[in-house]
């Protein structure tokens, strides 16, 4: 049950007897109608502003509207109270006998509890990572391909239908600079002496397998070429092995894509059928653009250009597609790839983007516009640096790769779970500091380590109970107990807390946000820890006693609940739930 979907539905239905009775007239306008937890516990579990939204055009004052709706809410079979609060809002207790009747309908559920299909089967394309296959990834690179990879997650447990792409820049200079490299490591496999790599070359240590294995395919054949006749062989083989690294190194952080997209293969027909496309409906012309803010004129190179309108559709200027050689741009390039997805039947797009990357956005907003005849939603999310520490001390250049620190030598120093929790323990727009030090201490100031220990903690009491309930089933059956025993402050702070639950998973779904889900875990986690504490202290209020069966199952059902919350919490965000610590 979905506390806040159900009561909503309750208002709803007041409404639409309202409006039946001649309280209300027909045809209003209920898209600004909010059921949501009241922002004071004490004013309530449920409040609603269907009076405040609806008074104007119902032709009522809100508070008349609001004791009227408050009358008939009363009369529910599981609402306490209902009192109008402030300029109109309806504040709704829920009575006692509501709550047993919620946690059952959690337990039945199990970890599909928070699921839903708000969705409506959306097609949703969400592109994340997509580096260079010049490298290693890097710690800048894991934000976002955790971020993305938990958002997806989230989308698809709301009841979108989420591909998760990665684009693959193998086109442009940047990939002849690859084969260059990669080139000499393959005469530093043969035995030459390369000395230092030349500026402007990728130094890295990571391109001597890639170098190994041209020597062991080709033997010294290509040496004896020159560039034009080598180049092709040394970037493809270079590109696929990158390729290959990058996945594996995602794979480490249980990162996998539906789809790898290769740039040049937009550059074949993609690039020209989707100009044409915009050319078509009147948005590519010949023109000049004045010289960007603050470079200097002496850089500047004033021509006609063939441009996109991407002012018509937001954008603060018209775009290039083509430079001074009449080759294609590298935006030309995000054109052709935004026509591929449209045409693929995407209709919303997320980019998922380094913060460096903010000026693209408004660019990227408009020829999805224009492309889609405005169908089609595009969204970028920008994820912000990473910094790292050991011990608040800042954490040295890679030795391997040279000028940074790898995604894999992150996480294999603290493993996929601490680095996709604690990545998403902070909101992907807001800057990380990452320690070493911290994210590995076992404390309540750590956030992965106090979630999976309540969900280890969990499954210890599973555990005992079986050892000293034998024969009794700690099961499905736990549904069936005799829940309203759960009648401690902490237990009902408990259910509480888990009722909130899909509202939470559907919100951050519509925010992008599945830091919210990383927040509400570590929130139940701190509920359930508090309550293992209480039955330390208070003996009464320990999980098993033998001499209070029904008692124990009353509150082994909780836990199942907690339990199967945490879990899906979890796997939302890409953690796993651990069984002991």
């Amino acid at each position: 049950m979905n506390l806040f979907g159900h009561f909503d539905g309750v208002v709803r239905a007041m409404l639409s007897d309202m409006v039946r009775e001649g309280e209300l007239p027909d045809g209003l306008d209920l898209s600004k109608l909010v059921v949501e937890p009241p922002r004071d516990a004490s004013h309530g579990d449920v409040t609603t502003n269907a009076a405040m939204v609806l008074a104007r055009p119902a032709g009522a004052k809100p508070r008349d509207l609001a004791q009227a709706l408050a009358r008939r809410l009363a009369v529910d079979p599981d609402i306490e109270t209902a009192e109008v609060a402030g300029p109109g809002f309806v504040n709704i207790t829920l009575k006692s006998s509501f709550w047993p009747k919620l946690l059952k309908s959690v337990l039945e559920l199990g970890q599909d509890y928070g699921r839903s299909r708000r969705g409506g089967a959306l097609k949703v394309n969400v592109e994340y990572v997509s580096a260079n296959p010049t490298g290693p990834l890097h710690v800048g690179h894991c934000r976002g391909a955790v971020y993305g990879d938990a958002l997806a997650n989230l989308l698809s447990q709301t009841g979108h239908a989420v591909t998760r792409e990665y684009y693959i820049n193998d086109a442009g200079a940047q990939v002849d600079v690859l084969a260059r490299s990669a080139y000499l490591r393959y005469c530093e496999a043969l035995g030459d002496d390369i000395g230092n790599i030349p500026s402007g070359l990728y130094p890295g240590d990571y391109l001597k397998p890639v170098g190994e294995a041209l020597a062991r395919i080709h033997g010294t054949r290509l040496q004896d070429q020159p560039e034009s006749e080598w180049i092709e062989t040394v970037r493809d083989t270079a590109i696929a092995m990158m390729t290959d690294a990058i996945r594996s190194d995602l794979a480490a952080l249980n990162i996998h894509h539906d789809v790898f997209f290769s740039e040049r293969s937009l550059h074949d027909k993609g690039i020209a059928a989707a100009v044409e496309d915009l050319r078509r409906r009147d948005l590519v012309y010949e023109g000049r653009l004045p010289p960007p803010k603050g470079q200097p004129l002496e850089d500047w190179e004033d021509r006609e250009q063939t441009l996109f309108r991407a002012t018509a559709f937001g954008d603060d200027m018209d775009r290039p597609l083509a430079k001074s050689d009449g080759t294609y741009t590298y935006f030309a390039a995000d054109v052709a790839y935004a026509h591929d997805k449209i045409a693929r039947g995407f209709e919303e797009l997320v980019y998922v983007l380094g913060a460096d990357h903010g000026g693209y956005v408004r660019r990227l907003e408009a020829v999805t516009a224009a492309l889609s005849s405005g169908r089609v939603k595009l969204v970028a999310r920008l994820c912000q640096l990473v910094k790292l520490y050991r011990a608040g001390e800042p954490v040295r250049m890679s030795k391997r790769a040279g000028e940074f620190v790898t995604l894999r030598e992150v996480v294999d120093e603290v493993g996929a779970d601490v680095v996709r929790f604690i990545m998403l323990y902070r909101k992907n727009d807001a800057p990380l500091d990452f320690d070493f030090a911290k994210v590995t201490e076992q404390s309540r100031d750590n956030p992965v380590f106090y979630v999976q220990y309540a969900h280890a903690r969990i499954a210890s009491v599973f555990r005992n109970a079986e050892a000293d309930l034998e024969g009794v089933d700690l099961g499905p059956s736990l549904a069936g107990a005799d829940l309203s025993l759960l009648d401690d402050a902490g237990e009902l702070q408990v259910i509480r807390r888990i009722a909130a639950y899909p509202r939470l998973v559907e919100s951050a779904a519509e925010a992008h946000e599945p830091h919210r889900v990383a927040f509400y875990l570590y929130e139940l986690a701190s509920d359930f820890h508090a309550l293992w504490n209480k039955g330390k202290d208070s003996p009464q209020l320990r999980f098993i006693s033998r001499h209070q069966l029904h008692v124990t199952l009353a509150r082994l059902a909780l836990l199942r609940a907690i339990r199967d919350v945490l879990a899906n919490g979890l796997g939302i965000l890409g953690v796993r739930p651990v069984q002991e610590m």
